[in-house]
């Protein structure tokens, strides 16, 4: 058990009342007879590293709050041209019209989903923005024909329809772009495939319930990590939550840095004898962190160096690569973001399933545009590094929504949602992973062996 004091009147009694501890409440995968602990010695000989490589990953804080329209707006271009040349390739089309002109026959055209005033998107107010090369314009477009649809605000699409005016776009037909590739790596049969799973803990902020400063959930979430002994930690920010009560009443008598400090070496002292890897991931929540997206790592310059060696402190979003396995993470509620302004029609597919087929196809971890509010953007910086490099094994997503595990298209994706809920608790995430070779159809067998999610 791990003692951590933090100043606070009282703990929170909802938490300490709550029911159904260590409760599974969704399961993925061949769970019988799954061992949720790690290897004989966790985090030993485990590779954790960033997928691009530390110099060119986001590592240090920048200047932000000095964007010119203009480089926005090239982003954006660049984006719609890219996405563009992959849907071009992808369905053998020849050339895109230009969005604006008059024209007799069907045309296919190219651009971007944006509503037509700053309201929320719906299926009378849908435009086109085409990229430079297209013209640039934007036009109205009639969704009536399609049987059916997803679409949002910043989505890159091809349409074919009837533009007879130059004024509006009947759309006959949409066309989904694909994924990018799974990350490809060589199997040794004999090794690979005897070795034991490699088991993954994620968690997600806040760490404290709404109604106390005292860190109660953190603490059984170390006592989790004592007692399951996981190979790999990820753990997601908040961790001092600017949403907080106490924080947001001004009520705290201590700075944030110093709150945040004893949070992280708590953890850090707390799984000293499980050994396990530690992955920091920062929250736009973090009140004593850069606010903008893409967030840089933590910085923690009083780590001693025998505990420094087993942590990991990464930007959001990033891609890890963790034993030949590909974790995508973002601590941003992207589904949650999205979801509110997603408009569909005759689709089979869940709400969750849609969204996250938008992130794999449009290749990004923060798809929407513009973003919401309370998301400080920077577009320079997000063009480099919140980009997917390819499709990750797994997909890192949580959310204040329901939580999940999912495949789709072959990416298991993940929302541990957040360890307390309010003044209650909430859950964490556990994966069992094991690099496989393809089965024998040829096809690629996900890594994902099993995965739950559990009542803290």
């Amino acid at each position: 058990s791990v003692g951590l004091v933090f100043q606070s009147l009282t703990p929170s009694q909802k938490y300490s009342q709550r029911g159904s501890k260590g409760e599974v409440v969704v399961t993925f995968g061949a769970v019988q007879g799954a061992r949720w602990t790690g290897r004989k010695d966790p985090g030993v000989g485990v590779q954790v590293n960033l997928l691009e490589g530390p110099e060119d990953s986001l590592r240090s804080s920048y200047k932000y709050m000095f964007q010119r329209l203009r480089d926005v707006r090239n982003v954006l271009t660049e984006k719609i041209e890219e996405l563009g040349e992959s849907l071009r390739s992808q369905f053998n089309i020849e050339e895109f019209s230009v969005i604006s002109l008059p024209a007799q026959d069907s045309v296919t055209v190219l651009g971007q989903v944006c509503c037509d005033s700053n309201g929320k998107l719906n299926a009378q107010s849908v435009l086109l923005e085409a990229g430079q090369e297209q013209g640039g314009q934007q036009v109205p477009v009639d969704l009536s024909e399609l049987k059916e649809y997803s679409l949002f605000p910043g989505q890159v699409v091809v349409m074919d329809g009837m533009n007879t005016t130059g004024k509006k776009l009947v759309a006959s037909k949409l066309y989904e772009g694909c994924p990018l590739p799974f990350y490809n790596t060589t199997v040794n049969m004999e090794t690979d495939e005897a070795a034991e799973p490699l088991s993954v803990l994620v968690a997600c902020g806040p760490y404290t319930p709404s109604d106390s400063l005292t860190f109660d959930p953190l603490i059984d979430l170390i006592n989790v990590i004592v007692r399951d002994r996981p190979d790999v930690c990820l753990l997601l920010g908040p961790f001092v939550d600017s949403k907080h009560q106490q924080i947001e009443k001004a009520q705290v008598t201590e700075t944030f840095e110093t709150i945040f400090s004893r949070c992280i070496e708590s953890i850090v002292d707390g799984t000293r004898s499980v050994g396990c890897h530690l992955v920091f991931v920062p929250s736009q929540r973090d009140i004593h962190h850069d606010f903008i997206y893409p967030q840089p790592p933590f910085i923690l310059p009083n780590l001693s160096k025998d505990q420094a060696q087993r942590v990991t402190l990464v930007p959001d979003p990033c891609t890890l690569l963790i034993d030949r396995v590909t974790f995508g993470l973002t601590s941003t509620d992207i589904l949650f973001h999205m979801g509110a302004e997603e408009i569909s029609c005759g689709t089979s597919s869940d709400r969750f399933s849609r969204i996250l087929n938008h992130m794999l196809t449009q290749r990004s971890y923060y798809p929407l545009y513009p973003p919401t509010e309370e998301v400080n953007m920077d577009y320079e910086k997000f063009q480099i590094f919140g980009q997917m490099l390819l499709t990750p094994d797994v997909l890192v997503v949580p959310s204040e929504l329901r939580y999940f595990v999912k495949d789709v298209v072959g990416c298991v994706c993940v929302n541990p949602g957040r360890l307390t809920k309010g003044q209650v608790g909430g859950t964490y995430s556990r994966l069992l992973i094991r690099r496989s070779a393809t089965s024998e159809d040829g096809k690629r067998a996900s890594p994902c062996l099993t995965a739950q999610v559990v009542k803290i």
